[in-house]
């Protein structure tokens, strides 16, 4: 098949240029007018490079000396032209080969050429560019500096903006207010707060200062995190003292420089006041200043102020709605957000990637994870290019639903589109906000390898603390907790990253997990030193929690009472602790001293209170709590409040009420319901409704070692072996595996663990003899073995050995033969505490001058002179 190949076009003279032709010149054309004219005309840097070719080879940039003088203004005017020309089809490299040639040469170009390098984001050769031209005998201005000092300023490069900065001092511009105000700008996008300080200073007290000389070192202040100074520098701003004064008129700059301060700082007063002056002065027609107005009202919670100013604005950018939606977004408001958004589509306003990430954002913070990733492939399909924002919520989403395989594919387009990779075109700050999003995925996800993968690939030097914090929260929430306090350790240890309050509350969470109360006191002491205490409730509140679940419940009660200013969290913290310690009657006393503070229940409150009356045996009270709460408050009961209310009728022992509850529930009972009747026929022996609850569990595909294992322990407390054996298989088969039961003890040198029949601790010998002396004088005491909690098919003495290696023995025997006299024993068990081993240790307590505080996963258990504080209700 022949190809068709395009047609010779014939040259023609009407037109000296094409798109496919290159100029024809005759041998005698030696006129620089000519050429000027000819360099006008040219539209591709391969043009005028052909001309500059010939322009260099006539010789028309170096004249004769032949010539006449008059000639060698039109060389000059050639040069300029063809670095203009250069210029024009962006040849920066061709253009400066040209102007380091010229004689002389022209700082106007100079500072062109430099100025075009910036906008290209070339900022190393804009840079490099304020030297070489001195090299070409240019001598720099007071245009040239501004351009290469917000080259330095964008790197961020404070070693070359002081080089700079030493320049323009010996070459006298140190008094030129429009230099100055570019070096101010430069210090503060480098982070030097200090030195941009120190340069507005010096301009202020020569009197060389301007508005935009204010403007930058508010917005310097904004920017460098001292919203306050930014405040009172604008107040100063406009005061109106002095004849300078005056001239320190407001604009638009200047206010949309200092709202942000508001936003910052939450200062709504000063932002009404700010908007006033605004309206008073004219300023309020600009879209910038609206839009800034916006977000401050946002920012300080004020969306109906926001929507006022969104309404009356006569001309609407993607910005102005875009503030709106995230307002809405981060303010809970994400219904309206969400309406906001379809009104933009609906409208066809063009959503860009700040539209699109505010949305995405918004749904991931609400737990919706599913939408946020079908609001993402929409934004695909729309053609948006995600940025490292969006990225970060997407990553969100799939924390917050566990969508570790979408977590990945984010991943890979994060590498694919160059998100994860440090270079000098990259943005070193929103890479490792990436990579901290990956490390909080992989975590809640728990996907611990990568996650921590990513993290020791981020050198020591560039984690900050988000790093540090994510990772630690990962592992104290979803994870093992060691780890998290391991990780604490090496945070202070390496002292590049201090801890902020989120990090500190995870430390606490995983010392909570753990039971491990030196630990958190250590936590306690550093909080205290640091005086995250005084200004951060939520780190209170984490300390109460901390303090309950390791046993110490006195301790949580002075850091409620020593709170200023106590919150919702606050008061249902201290229940939950009062609830595990068996102190119901505490509890409801909180709950009323929460009421007189003008807090209303939800129904979390609710569920606190009847797990409070549940261990405490309180059930009229727990069944008052349970009226109250649908009849005064109007709030619906959920299967989880349902659970607590068959928990605490079954250890009340009205198992027959619980059944009746639970037929007259006015929606199907969960999984959380029927395990909490399957543990209350333990209790009462039931084996026919444990059955029935069972099976229910079953058609919910609710089966795992705990259910299992609750229901082969009411077959082995009948002594029905063959169903026993049956359910064992039915977990063999279905690949379920039985948690070993385990007890740990904080020791002289960390926690120390013990398994049932443990003999590889190294005191071993010691802890088995001890324990067979405190069994003996025990059953000298009137303790009798209780062989139904042995769950083997076995005769009753070998039954008795079994029981007397159970882990929380072994533990209690530890805690005695390590402790000091009078020092109270904590131990942890991660599972429910036997009942032989309860009985054994309420009686190990009359013998003993210890304390012993054991916790199990259920509640504590208060062992002392021979009682339980948990009466039984366990």
């Amino acid at each position: 098949m022949p190809l068709r190949l395009p047609k010779a076009t014939k040259t023609t003279t009407s037109r000296l240029f094409s798109t496919n032709t290159l100029p024809l010149l005759s041998p005698l054309t030696n006129s620089p007018s000519h050429f000027l004219s000819l360099l006008q005309e040219c539209k591709s840097s391969s043009h005028i490079r052909c001309l500059h070719q010939q322009i260099l080879a006539r010789g028309l940039l170096s004249p004769p000396p032949s010539k006449s003088s008059s000639e060698s203004p039109l060389s000059q005017q050639l040069g300029a032209a063809i670095v203009s020309s250069y210029l024009a089809c962006s040849a920066l490299t061709d253009a400066l080969t040209v102007l380091e040639r010229l004689t002389p040469s022209p700082i106007l170009w100079w500072n062109l050429l430099i100025r075009q390098n910036v906008q290209s984001c070339q900022l190393y050769s804009a840079f490099s560019l304020c030297f070489r031209l001195r090299h070409a005998g240019a001598r720099p201005d007071q245009y040239t500096f501004p351009f290469v000092l917000k080259a330095c300023g964008e790197l961020p490069s404070y070693r070359r903006g002081t080089l700079v900065h030493g320049l323009v001092c010996t070459s006298g511009f140190d008094s030129n207010v429009f230099v100055c105000n570019a070096l101010i700008t430069m210090y503060s996008r480098c982070g030097l707060l200090v030195d941009a300080c120190q340069v507005f200073d010096e301009i202020t007290k020569r009197g060389i200062d301007d508005v935009i000389s204010w403007n930058s070192i508010v917005a310097c202040y904004v920017k460098g995190g001292s919203p306050q100074f930014a405040l009172k520098l604008f107040a100063e701003m406009g005061n109106g003292v002095s004849e300078r004064s005056s001239r320190r008129r407001s604009d638009v700059i200047r206010l949309v420089n200092i709202l942000p301060a508001c936003a910052a700082l939450r200062a709504l007063l000063q932002a009404r006041e700010i908007h006033g002056y605004a309206m008073r002065n004219d300023l309020y027609w600009d879209v910038f200043v609206a839009n800034a107005f916006i977000d401050v009202y946002a920012k300080c919670g004020m969306m109906e102020d926001a929507l006022k100013v969104f309404q009356g604005m006569g001309n609407k950018d993607v910005v102005s709605w875009n503030a709106m939606v995230t307002g809405y977004s981060q303010n809970g408001k994400f219904n309206k957000a969400l309406d906001l958004f379809n009104e933009m589509r609906k409208h066809k306003i063009e959503l860009n990637v700040v539209t699109w990430s505010s949305v995405i954002a918004g749904f991931a913070q609400h737990g919706h994870g599913h939408e946020a990733l079908d609001v993402f492939r929409q934004m695909q399909l729309a053609g948006s290019n995600p940025n490292s924002v969006t990225i970060i919520s997407l990553l969100s989403a799939c924390a917050s639903v566990g969508a570790l395989s979408q977590g990945m594919e984010v991943h890979a387009y994060a590498l694919r589109t160059c998100l994860l990779i440090s270079d000098d075109d990259c943005d070193e700050e929103e890479d490792l906000m990436v990579q901290n999003g990956l490390i909080d995925m992989y975590s809640k996800c728990k996907y611990f390898n990568s996650a921590h993968l990513i993290f020791s690939s981020i050198p020591l030097s560039k984690r900050n603390v988000v790093t540090w914090t994510v990772l630690i929260g990962g592992y104290a929430q979803h994870g093992d907790a060691n780890h998290a306090l391991e990780l604490f350790s090496n945070m202070l240890k390496d002292g590049s990253s201090s801890p902020n309050a989120f990090t500190i509350s995870c430390a606490l969470m995983a010392c909570a997990r753990l039971s491990v109360l030196r630990f958190g006191r250590e936590i306690h002491a550093y909080v205290f030193r640091n005086q995250y205490e005084a200004e951060i409730l939520f780190v209170n509140n984490c300390l109460i929690d901390m303090y309950s679940k390791c046993g110490h419940i006195d301790a949580a009660q002075k850091v409620f009472y020593r709170i200023p200013q106590k919150n919702y969290v606050s008061f249902t913290s201290l229940m939950t602790g009062y609830g595990m310690h068996g102190r119901g009657e505490d509890a409801l006393s909180i709950f009323a001293e929460m009421q007189k503070c003008g807090l209303s229940p939800d129904g979390v409150t609710f569920l606190v209170l009847l797990y409070a009356c549940s261990h405490s045996g309180m059930v009229e009270q727990g069944l008052k709590y349970f009226e109250t709460m649908v009849k005064d408050y109007g709030l619906v009961a959920c299967s989880e409040h349902y659970a607590c209310l068959i928990d605490l009728l079954g250890r009340g022992g009205r198992l027959t009420e619980a059944w009746e509850k639970i037929t007259k529930m006015p929606t199907e009972p969960s999984s959380v319901v029927w395990v909490a009747l399957l543990g209350a026929c333990r209790t009462h022996s039931d084996v026919e409704l444990a059955e029935y609850a069972f099976k229910q569990l079953i058609k919910l595909k609710y089966i795992n070692d705990g259910t299992c294992t609750l229901l082969s322990n009411i077959y082995a407390n009948a002594g029905l072996w063959q169903n026993v054996a049956r359910i064992r298989l039915l977990m063999k088969n279905s690949g379920i595996k039985k948690r070993p039961g385990c007890s740990w003890i904080l020791g002289k040198k960390g926690n120390v663990t013990f398994f049932v029949g443990d003999r590889s601790h190294p005191e071993s010998r010691e802890i088995y003899a001890l324990l067979g002396i405190l069994i003996e004088r025990i059953k000298a005491l009137g303790y009798i073995p209780k062989t139904c909690f042995a769950l083997h098919d076995v005769d009753d003495e070998e039954k008795g050995f079994l029981l007397s290696e159970h882990s929380e023995r072994l533990a209690v025997a530890y805690g005695i033969l390590t402790s000091s006299p009078e020092a109270t024993i904590r131990i942890t068990k991660n599972l429910r505490v036997c009942g032989d081993c309860h009985s054994a240790i309420t009686y190990i307590s009359m013998i003993v001058d210890h304390e012993i505080i054991l916790r199990d996963s259920s509640r504590f258990h208060h062992f002392k002179k021979g009682s339980c504080s948990c009466q039984g209700f366990w």
